[in-house]
């Protein structure tokens, strides 16, 4: 099954067209566009028990609506082991594609097509861990506190008819970080064998890097990827200046950020974030509303998916 999404920042009917073409070549696809939101998430649980393959064409957002889809919830007891599942697809069409690249998947879509048809031609299926929380998977993060609020505020920019950018991204993320009415509720992260009080903000990673700006990776937890567990990087203070110091580090591409508030653990299997009050939370780029509690775990190998072997990219 071949999922796009017309709506998705990068895609187009034409090369939608050309990527159908392509794959329809060599194997039997049936395409499917989603209308809505969450159509992606009951095409997923559709193919799960009658594909041999789902191929996403879309952003992270239909990404995670289809993995939702074919898994089923986290917490389910007949969840299918990853071999009895269709192998995930992704050819990027999103803003960031953070899932596709931290699969090593090429971030042009005709590369990326050619990646995946090799892929489907030799048979080759890649397992990967998945993090869990709200009864939600993600792919590759998800967070409450400031990074949340900035994703609010960018679907709100959206449903008005502005274009996501980087530029707006990054403005955006200013004016929420500056504005003295940023909402700024206090958590307390626990981790196996540590607790840390008095995070004013914070996000756990499923893989390396947290996120991209444009060209730029961001990272937070380098020791983190899809064959181990969860990284945790969380902050005790949002002041002005040692904050701003440390997002230069992390936009000049450091590999190995460090600030004496920047709190970090790599391969954790479970964590727990409990707020003072209800903070704003994002799941993979989508705002899931207010939450006072998050609890977080990881399942390794969750999912096989179709793409480079990880030493090609690494």
């Amino acid at each position: 099954m071949l999922i796009t999404n017309p709506f998705a920042t990068t895609t187009s009917s034409a090369g939608r067209d050309r990527l159908y073409e392509s794959l329809s070549a060599r194997h039997s696809v049936e395409l499917v566009a989603t209308t809505r939101r969450g159509h992606a998430t009951e095409l997923g649980a559709l193919a799960a028990g009658t594909f041999d393959a789902v191929v996403v064409n879309g952003g992270d957002g239909s990404v995670n609506e289809v993995v939702n889809g074919m898994l089923g919830a986290p917490d389910r007891t007949d969840r299918p082991a990853a071999g009895d599942l269709p192998a995930l697809g992704v050819i990027p069409g999103g803003n960031a594609n953070v899932f596709a690249r931290a699969l090593g998947i090429d971030p042009d879509p005709v590369r990326a097509a050619a990646q995946l048809a090799t892929g489907l031609d030799r048979g080759t299926r890649r397992p990967v861990s998945l993090g869990h929380t709200l009864g939600r998977w993600f792919l590759f993060t998800a967070g409450t506190g400031l990074d949340a609020t900035v994703i609010r505020r960018m679907e709100q920019l959206r449903a008005a008819g502005r274009r996501v950018t980087d530029l707006r991204y990054v403005t955006t993320a200013l004016g929420t970080f500056l504005s003295p009415a940023h909402p700024s509720p206090t958590f307390t992260v626990d981790m196996p064998g540590r607790t840390v009080e008095g995070v004013r903000f914070g996000f756990v990673s499923n893989t390396s890097p947290w996120t991209y700006l444009g060209p730029l990776a961001l990272r937070t937890n380098p020791g983190t990827d899809l064959d181990h567990g969860l990284g945790v990087a969380a902050l005790t203070s949002l002041a002005v200046v040692p904050t701003l110091v440390l997002a230069g580090r992390l936009l000049t591409g450091s590999r190995n950020p460090r600030s004496a508030h920047l709190v970090r653990e790599d391969d954790v299997p479970t964590v727990r974030f409990t707020g003072t009050s209800p903070a704003d939370v994002q799941i993979d780029g989508d705002y899931v509303g207010r939450h006072s509690r998050l609890d977080f775990g990881c399942v390794p190998g969750a999912l096989d998916v179709i793409a480079p072997a990880p030493a090609s990219f690494r």
